[in-house]
């Protein structure tokens, strides 16, 4: 066990996605949220202001306070290994927005740092431990369609830069469809089917540059130095499949949809971007070729982005494991990095990494209720 009382956060990055890690982080009583850093200080300031954290400036300004137990890594994805690395350094255990990082070598090395201190790391997205993938989760686990068999996953939409107004990071290498939204997806399917084994997959780009549309900056042109459109195969050690799409080019918007075979039925998954959602099971009746739905009733309370920094704070002092480990997301950035070698080359690559099962999040657990 590793200290007593609610565990100190320090976050880095101010962005977007700040507003709603800091909203929910500030509901858990088991976390105290110290400080906030950001290159940019003044935004830092602002959003400490905002949700009420009593320090903020620049990023090195969390790393070296006495009372930061864990850094929240909300920097764009090209950052992440290097700042989660640097939080390791200064003997901070680590969260991270998703993915890990953009290249094998600098998510194994920062790995291999955080077990050499002794500290751990975890990977967003924690949208597994959330109500809707949980009960999901337990249908599969107690035979609800049989044995899974395969699945179907679509993430499609015109993409981001109709709404952010600074969406270059998000078109450039480490991000695009895959990395930006394949880690909610695959983090999803290793979840229910366990570790990937190889996959096969092609992609295209429709435009070499887009516009900013919204924002100060619009009517900015930026490049676009990755795929926008993704279709990759996958097989799962076990045996199972999956086919997915994740697209920044499709004017039908459909997102969301994950779909799961059984020998004895089929499975709606709730949107792996949100931690509830309807589970949905159907079977067929009567050898009929449509199957006869029903709802699964949910399992657990829900909270938000967060919550996995929450189950990792709890470890810390419980000495017990956390579930969305670096590990997890390891194997998931191995399988993206697959996923976009195949693109490149036309050929199937096989998946190195393994991870073990995921354990359940217990049915009981409350965030809000003050365990520590």
């Amino acid at each position: 066990m590793t200290g007593t009382g609610p565990v100190g956060v320090g976050v880095i990055g101010a962005g977007m996605i700040s507003d709603t890690y800091l909203e929910n982080l500030g509901s858990f009583p088991d976390i105290r949220v110290i400080a906030i850093g950001d290159l940019d200080t003044a935004r830092a300031a602002a959003q400490a202001t905002r949700h009420g954290v009593p320090h903020a400036g620049a990023p090195e300004d969390v790393l070296a306070h006495p009372e930061v137990e864990i850094v929240v890594n909300l920097t764009i994805p090209a950052a992440h290994a290097a700042v989660s690395a640097a939080a390791i350094a200064a003997g901070k255990h680590v969260w991270s927005e998703k993915p890990i990082g953009i290249d094998r070598e600098s998510a194994r090395a920062l790995l291999a740092a955080a077990d050499a201190a002794g500290l751990r790391v975890g990977v967003a997205p924690d949208t597994i431990l959330g109500p809707g993938l949980q009960t999901a989760r337990r249908a599969v686990l107690r035979g609800d369609i049989g044995v899974p068999l395969s699945a179907h996953t679509t993430m499609q939409y015109i993409g981001p830069d109709i709404f952010h107004p600074n969406p270059e990071f998000l078109f450039a290498r480490g991000a695009g469809p895959l990395f930006d939204m394949g880690p909610y997806y695959v983090s999803a399917l290793v979840s229910i089917f366990g570790p990937v084994d190889r996959v096969m997959a092609l992609g295209s780009q429709s435009r070499a540059s887009r516009e900013i549309r919204v924002g100060e900056r619009a009517g900015t042109a930026f490049p676009v130095e990755v795929p926008t459109h993704v279709q990759a195969l996958t097989r799962f050690e076990g045996g199972a499949a999956a086919d997915s799409v994740f697209s920044f080019d499709a004017v039908l918007a459909r997102s969301g949809v994950i779909e799961i075979n059984g020998t004895e039925g089929a499975l709606i998954v709730p949107d792996p971007n949100t931690f509830g959602g309807e589970v949905r099971v159907g079977r067929s009746v009567g050898g009929g070729a449509e199957p006869s739905w029903e709802t699964v009733a949910p399992v657990g309370v829900e909270a938000g982005r967060g919550l996995g920094v929450l189950d990792m704070a709890r470890a810390i002092r419980s000495g017990g494991a956390h579930i969305a480990t670096g590990r997890l997301g390891y194997h998931v950035l191995d399988t993206l990095v697959a996923i976009d070698e195949s693109v490149q080359t036309g050929a199937a690559v096989a998946v190195a990494s393994t991870v073990d099962a995921l354990p359940l999040v217990p049915e009981d657990r409350d965030p809000r209720q003050a365990t520590l």
